[in-house]
């Protein structure tokens, strides 16, 4: 029914009937009687990128389930062009057919749906601000036991499908992909490559940042090919895929959760951990702790029921071959206006020191 519904693109489309339409999948009985808008923020406006959000108040119908929340955040298609189609689908995807089977801190949902016609969709979320919860950016200090605590939940998600064929073809989770096949990996690697010179062109911080690392924008695509057939020959699970600071929250007692599924695919584990550890700490506390905090997510990893964890020494050179697709896909292809100046220099700054400091462009080329 959801796939077939007209998604709103702006608060002024989001009405009753279409709300009850779209919880309806998620929420048996439920009707929406009333609707207000608190808020509504689109593309260039407070940290939205890819999708727009509005959030609501509701005040649902006689015979709704009880104990449903009255203030819903609205994620929405940006309304700018079909090219982010395959974000949306696959977050769809995820918040319908993953989400309810994960104990994981993530955002609960309250319906989802994506149109392939229009490109347009909408995924009902929690207001997670009622929680108390707090968005982490580069910019702010984040505790080590916070970053403890989000790697703890990435373990979670990563034991719950660790080698899992569901993932894989003929599985029901297929449809997420890998970093070298799907619709995701596709607009990433190939659609994003144009993109990303044009940042480099045009942005001289950014230029002068892959000069400095004595690489060009063709190399740094290379060696992200490079890294993800590499990976594709380890063990796999499936990982959230966009995995820094940015896309997470915190909770008042300093524990955290997972935000943002749009690049969630079928890969390897260090992809998130090495892209959380580095884009959260300062360049300093992340070289005093970058190796505990690996040894920590890989003792998660076994406490969550993994037997055959990977060894320390070997997921630390994964880790630093990971800063590969942190520096090219991670922020390159990000423009400055979606998240302003200083997060945008802080983070290609940490991920350039980070891919510095363990000489990532020598481990690319052992695998190239």
């Amino acid at each position: 029914m959801a796939a077939q519904l007209a998604h709103p693109t702006s608060a002024n489309d989001i009405t009753p009937a279409y709300l009850t339409a779209l919880m309806a999948q998620a929420v048996p009985g439920v009707t929406i009687a009333e609707i207000s808008t608190v808020e509504a923020k689109t593309y260039g406006e407070q940290f939205v990128s890819t999708a727009g959000r509005v959030v609501v108040d509701v005040r649902y119908g006689v015979g709704s389930p009880a104990n449903l929340p009255t203030r819903l955040v609205i994620k929405v298609a940006r309304g700018v062009d079909k090219i982010l189609a395959p974000f949306y689908e696959n977050e769809v995807n995820f918040y319908n057919r993953v989400r309810p089977e994960l104990d994981v801190e993530t955002p609960r949902s309250f319906g989802a749906g994506f149109d392939a016609e229009s490109s347009d969709f909408a995924i009902v979320l929690e207001d997670l601000n009622l929680r108390g919860a707090t968005f982490p950016n580069v910019l702010s200090p984040v505790s080590l036991d916070s970053v403890r605590s989000i790697l703890s939940q990435q373990a979670k998600l990563h034991a719950r499908f660790w080698e899992n064929p569901r993932l894989r073809p003929g599985g029901d989770l297929a449809w997420t992909g890998s970093h070298v096949e799907g619709k995701v990996s596709d607009l990433m690697m190939y659609g994003a490559e144009p993109l990303i010179q044009h940042e480099i062109d045009t942005v001289s911080f950014k230029r002068e940042m892959v000069q400095r690392l004595h690489t060009t924008g063709p190399d740094l695509r290379n060696g992200t090919f490079a890294l993800h057939r590499h990976q594709q020959t380890l063990p796999q699970t499936l990982v959230e895929g966009d995995m820094h600071i940015g896309n997470t929250y915190l909770l008042p007692d300093g524990s955290g959760g997972l935000l943002d599924w749009q690049l969630t695919c079928r890969g390897h584990h260090m992809h998130d951990v090495s892209y959380l550890v580095t884009s959260s700490l300062s360049v300093e506390d992340r070289r005093n702790h970058e190796k505990d905090l690996v040894r920590f997510y890989l003792d998660r990893l076994a406490a969550e029921g993994v037997t055959d964890v990977p060894s320390f020494e070997e997921s630390f050179i994964e880790f630093g071959r990971c800063l590969m697709w942190g520096v090219y896909i991670g922020w390159l292809t990000t423009p400055v206006v979606n998240y302003g100046w200083e997060i945008n220099v802080m983070n290609h700054f940490r991920l350039t020191t980070a891919f510095e400091d363990h000489d990532t462009a020598r481990l690319i080329a052992e695998i190239a």
